[in-house]
């Protein structure tokens, strides 16, 4: 469902700025945060000369399978477009789609300067995160919440056997 709408996103993204042009449905012209609005963006910066940023893409593909209420977009650390674009996509089997505008300037940062580096949108469009190098599924679930901390003012004594917590009395 949400590629569906991401992809129904750029088409009308792309009508407005160039009727002549369509882009295919794993490209986004740019980021409109509002088109995401109640789910967790994963903005994350990658390039085909990067080897930790193509062991990280299946970890980004499953996150992007698994949750539907993660949306994750990639960018193209090197500007990559048209046919060398979708030749990298193709090779390194990313399967989410990619943002054209580089999207730092939309969300209030700079461009990263170290690959692979992810950026965590909350379903408020806030940037809550930026993880610098490599991530798993599981660092990726937790920093979206997905996979979620004890609830607020549990202790030790809820989480652990109960002979561990007499244990420390």
């Amino acid at each position: 469902m949400k590629h569906i709408i991401a992809a129904l996103t750029a088409l009308l993204l792309t009508a407005c700025t160039d009727p002549g042009q369509t882009l295919p449905d794993n490209l986004l012209p740019s980021l409109d945060k509002n088109s995401y609005k109640g789910q967790w963006v994963v903005v994350n910066y990658w390039a085909k000369w990067c080897k930790p940023c193509i062991k990280e893409i299946p970890e980004l593909n499953a996150l992007d399978r698994k949750y539907d209420q993660v949306a994750v977009l990639g960018v193209n650390f090197d500007a990559a477009r048209g046919d060398e674009l979708q030749a990298q996509i193709s090779q390194l089997g990313i399967e989410f789609p990619i943002i054209l505008e580089e999207p730092s300037s939309v969300l209030g940062t700079q461009m990263p300067r170290v690959l692979p580096t992810t950026l965590i949108l909350d379903p408020d469009g806030n940037l809550v995160a930026t993880l610098v190098g490599p991530q798993d599924l599981e660092s990726l679930a937790l920093a979206t919440g997905q996979v979620g901390m004890p609830a607020a003012g549990t202790t030790s004594e809820d989480i652990l056997p109960a002979e561990a917590g007499e244990r420390s009395r």
